[in-house]
């Protein structure tokens, strides 16, 4: 109390978060009314009471006080409460994802959810007696903050009058569709806008249908369905349409001269990227000289036709990403720009951002400089056709002759460039990465797996490289900036990863409070080229933050540098496209103080924003390509294939093939004994024999059953576990 006496008018006129943060944190805070608070602040006309009172109405809307049933104001820590995101199960029952960072899971029981669906943002209270380490942390929902589901896909069921829609996502309920809402047949995917929420007086949630996508097999239904079940949009406004519209190529060489653009058309350069790509947004260059290398890495400057405040902008911060599907792409800018004026097409001048970087016979950076620049692409060059240029290919060399010793160049300098980064405990996962062909019906024909070769590891290692210089030129600048940061992995991850890693004779070593990339290094190396290599960095992958944006420098673990940002990808990323702007507005000096304060103002909600779009993005894209593995396997019942067990659990174990499909070998299918979960031991233990079912190990699977609807295949062990 004592620290709040004589408040200044200042702060009574602009009521701070933190500062009543602050007094209702205090140890010796007595729960308080509106009216007491005011009193105790120093609080006394009517426009900052109003302003005290939405404040506070804010802090319990996103969970920082608990408002009493006498209305009196409750800071959560301390009082047995915690706020988080509700994991549902299809049984019923339901996890809190706590926002607090070490907060172990909650279990809530289906009575207890209170109406509250997953993917909710609720407060729970916990269970006094589960508080002691024994047993599982249980607890009710005591307050729904925010719902996660507003709305959703489903398959309808029912008449015109009356019926049900069960959602694809099976951890919700199904949705009552009263009468009057629209049209729709038994069997049609349905977007449904929820009306009414669950409580102790209706049981099912009720809704609406504002969409009918289609009958479930229809061509294009079933991503369409996902594409509507996140969210995301299929056209863009007419408002930004209309500024596209007046967008013309024609112009790039006028704007090339009244900006004084650095003219590099003469300058040979290619793009590489894969065949089927048509957001062409980087290009590279390289020069050998007798001193090492000068590289060039050049950027379309889409921030020129991007204007800050227009429709499009305002569009293309809303999406913050473009989304890739196996038959579609959803951009964030509209075709016009992505696939035309913006895109490094051959053969057509275009506008960029250039970034040259000098480097010695090493390998190592001596100087750089970025500017403005209008450039003309040589050739658009595949991923396949460099590797088989770099193999030694005579008729692609014959073809591209006048590149082939650049790709040479090129390959020598990247390696040079992944060597020094993996020295400086740089982290490598290289799995292999599935691509879905399909038929002009959306069928799949054939699963495609590939890793990089060495024309993928030239364009990774050289954005790798831009990207780091341009985020350390601007932290030095020190102006506000957009990084893509990668924390430290929780300690409390670490001691499970510790465990795991012990059942293959690994050692995790040193303290796990100050765990550096090079730990992660050691255990990659002692599992290289064993059995359990893949799943052993899918562990230590799992293990792993998500990287994310920040307007913080807090590092990139993974990559093991101090700075590192977005700035290579500006036709399909939000950030890429906000460091763009920043670098345009010091090219002239540093930052006014007035471009500095708006851009710290409005920079932190941009990017958290971004952050979650491609959370959204990431998962929108695994679901559509599980999707198409699963319709893919469906003809290949009784086939047989050779697996890697890549997850246990009590009620059996998950496989996964060459082809990167998974499934599941349910408990009940392991019929030569009675197999018990060793939880320690990621491992299904038979009672009798003692035979094992264990993380990693290999095995002979049939494909027993598929299940398009929950998206899953069921296998069966043909050889015993190792």
């Amino acid at each position: 109390m004592e620290k709040f006496k004589g408040v200044k008018t200042k702060f009574i006129m602009s009521i701070k978060k933190k500062q009543v943060l602050s007094y209702l944190f205090q140890e010796e805070y007595k729960p308080l009314t509106l009216e007491g608070l005011q009193k105790a602040l120093h609080i006394y006309k009517e426009e900052d009471i109003q302003e005290l009172f939405q404040l506070l109405s804010s802090l319990e809307k996103e969970g920082s006080v608990f408002k009493t049933r006498q209305g009196r104001y409750i800071p959560l820590r301390g009082m047995g409460l915690l706020v988080g995101v509700l994991q549902g199960h299809s049984q019923g029952y339901a996890f809190l994802l706590p926002e607090t960072p070490g907060e172990p899971d909650v279990f809530i029981p289906s009575e207890k959810l209170k109406g509250a669906m997953h993917k909710d943002r609720v407060m729970v209270r916990l269970q006094k007696d589960s508080h002691d380490g024994r047993r599982r942390r249980e607890g009710e929902v005591v307050r729904i903050l925010k719902r996660g589901n507003p709305n959703l896909v489903g398959t309808y069921s029912g008449n015109r009058h009356s019926g049900v829609a069960l959602p694809d996502d099976r951890r919700l309920s199904e949705i009552s569709i009263p009468r009057g809402s629209r049209e729709a047949r038994p069997g049609d995917k349905v977007l449904i806008n929820i009306t009414r929420w669950p409580d102790n007086f209706h049981a099912l949630p009720e809704g609406k249908i504002v969409e009918v996508i289609g009958s479930t097999g229809e061509p294009g239904v079933d991503i369409t369905s996902i594409q509507l079940k996140f969210g995301l949009p299929s056209t863009f406004p007419a408002k930004v349409l209309k500024e596209v519209e007046h967008l013309d190529e024609k112009h790039i060489l006028e704007a090339a001269r009244e900006e004084n653009r650095q003219d590099l058309r003469s300058l040979a350069m290619v793009t590489i990227d894969d065949e089927d790509a048509r957001d062409l947004d980087d290009a590279v260059s390289l020069e050998r000289r007798e001193s090492g290398y000068r590289l060039g890495v050049h950027i379309a400057d889409v921030s020129y036709y991007v204007k800050e405040g227009s429709a499009l902008d305002r569009e293309a911060a809303r999406r913050a990403t473009s989304v890739y599907f196996p038959d579609r792409v959803i951009p964030m800018l509209p075709p016009r720009l992505s696939n035309g004026i913006c895109s490094l097409n051959p053969g057509i001048p275009r506008l960029a951002i250039s970034v040259f970087m000098d480097l010695n016979q090493d390998g190592k950076l001596e100087k750089y400089v970025f500017y403005p620049s209008v450039i003309c692409i040589d050739e658009r060059m595949a991923y396949s056709d460099v590797n088989r240029i770099l193999e030694g290919d005579d008729i692609l060399e014959k073809k591209y002759s006048g590149f082939v010793q650049a790709f040479i160049d090129m390959a020598a300098l990247a390696e040079k460039l992944k060597e020094k980064r993996i020295k400086r405990g740089a982290l490598d996962f290289n799995f292999p990465e599935a691509k879905v062909k399909l038929d002009k019906q959306g069928k799949p024909l054939e699963i495609k797996v590939r890793r990089g070769g060495r024309a993928e590891s030239i364009i990774e290692e050289f954005m790798l490289l831009c990207n780091e210089v341009i985020a350390a030129h601007f932290h030095r600048q020190k102006v506000p900036f957009v990084y893509r940061v990668h924390e430290r992995p929780e300690e409390e991850k670490l001691y499970g990863l510790r465990d795991f890693l012990s059942l293959f004779n690994i050692k995790l070593e040193g303290d796990l409070s100050r765990i550096s990339p090079r730990h992660f290094q050691k255990t990659m190396e002692a599992v290289k080229d064993t059995p359990v290599e893949k799943i052993v960095n899918y562990v230590l992958l799992r293990s792993l933050p998500q990287a994310r944006y920040s307007v913080s420098s807090l590092g990139h673990f993974g990559l093991a540098t101090k700075y590192y940002t977005h700035f290579t990808s500006p036709i399909r990323r939000y950030p890429d496209l906000l460091v763009h702007r920043i670098l345009r507005y010091t090219l002239g000096g540093t930052l006014s103080a007035e471009e500095s304060r708006r851009l710290t103002n409005h920079l932190p909600q941009l990017v958290q924003h971004s952050s979650e779009q491609e959370r959204i993005a990431v998962e929108a894209e695994r679901e559509s390509m599980d999707l198409k593995k699963v319709e893919f396997m469906e003809d290949k019942v009784g086939s047989e294939y050779s697996a890697v067990i890549s997850g246990v659990t009590s009620f059996g174990f998950f496989v996964e093939l060459d082809n990167t499909v998974e499934g599941l070998i349910h408990v009940t299918r392991l019929e030569d004994d009675f197999y018990h979960f060793d939880e320690k031991r990621y491992a299904l233990v038979g009672e009798r024999s003692r035979k094992a079912y264990r993380l990693g190990d290999f095995i002979k699977v049939r494909l027993e059953r598929v299940d398009k609807e929950t998206r899953t295949l069921y296998f069966a062990p043909l050889s015993p576990g190792f």
